[in-house]
């Protein structure tokens, strides 16, 4: 669905699965100033909103997903995943319960498949789920934003900012409000730079959660069965995931940026030594230079250095070995 904000002057259009919103407004670096600051909004109207209602709606997704959510508060914010029987990733939400319905944002493109399996497991419960993404419009204030919510319109706060669950026909409106507006890329810079993997691109078809550091924000150990709890609770209890979540320092004399999927080496040996692991996002940041996510192989030391094709790479831990 393609956003009416990319009317605004200097829009570019983002490629890929981010297709339909801006990825810059022609200036990357003040959009991302603007966002560390806490001004401005960034259009996510590309991505996919859920909603269920009914009066066993918590305790039924309690049931399903990995978060605890059969005592969720109106107007907590959480995040939650849907596993494999294996117990790998399948989608991630960013949800919050209003107090009559439970409000979700998911990656663009995969809400045809998560409603597909929420109606599969309804049985007698009271729930009615809906895909929202043709009415409602994401979109995302900054940490420390005192831009107004209209009446009426839900939200989700995180420490990282705002989520406005907007009405679409509202979103042209809002912007000319609320501006200036900050393209996709600002908003990948921040969250590279905290260290929030993404689903789809520090995920593949066999990541489990701990790999990420998703335990305690998007899985709560202590809670009844789902699907896929047997890995978790394994991993948990008895042994380490295979691969961890690194942060990634980038030399900043490269002119390109690797791409998702570069392989990652010990610097030592070259690119001609063992893959011990990929890029998943690399971005430029206004004030750390280019930086990136990755996965490596658990048992890669920590302060080893490391390269991404051509270009060096000094990782920071983000999951423990």
């Amino acid at each position: 669905m393609k956003s009416p904000l990319l009317s605004l002057p200097g829009a570019v259009p983002a490629e890929g699965v981010d297709e339909g919103v801006a990825a810059h407004y022609g200036e990357l670096f003040r959009e991302q100033r603007a966002l560390a600051d806490g001004t401005g909004f960034v259009d996510l109207s590309h991505r996919g909103v859920v909603t269920v209602t009914g009066s066993d709606r918590l305790s039924w997704l309690h049931l399903l997903l990995t978060q605890h959510l059969s005592e969720l508060p109106a107007g907590q914010a959480t995040e939650a995943l849907i596993l494999s029987a294996n117990g790998h990733i399948e989608h991630h939400l960013s949800l919050v319960d209003d107090g009559e319905t439970v409000w979700a944002h998911v990656e663009p493109g995969t809400q045809d498949a998560l409603i597909a399996y929420l109606e599969s497991m309804k049985f007698f419960y009271r729930v009615e789920v809906a895909d929202r993404t043709d009415d409602i419009a994401v979109v995302h204030l900054p940490a420390g934003s005192i831009a107004p919510v209209p009446d009426g319109v839900v939200v989700r706060e995180t420490a990282h900012g705002r989520d406005l669950f907007l009405p679409r026909t509202d979103l042209e409106t809002y912007a000319e409000g609320n501006g200036p507006a900050a393209g996709l890329l600002a908003y990948e810079a921040l969250r590279v730079e905290t260290h929030r993997p993404r689903l789809g691109f520090e995920t593949d078809h066999r990541t489990i959660p701990h790999e990420l550091g998703w335990i305690g924000s998007a899985v709560h150990l202590q809670k009844g069965c789902y699907r896929g709890q047997e890995t978790v609770a394994r991993v948990q209890n008895l042994g380490k995931p295979p691969r961890r979540l690194v942060f990634l320092h980038l030399d900043g004399s490269e002119v390109h940026l690797p791409a998702a999927g570069t392989p990652l080496h010990l610097a030592s040996e070259g690119v001609e030594g063992r893959k011990l692991g990929f890029v998943t996002t690399a971005v430029r940041h206004h004030e750390l230079g280019p930086i990136a996510l990755g996965l490596v192989k658990r048992n890669v030391p920590v302060d080893a250095g490391l390269v991404a094709g051509d270009t060096a790479a000094a990782q920071e831990v983000v999951v423990e070995p």
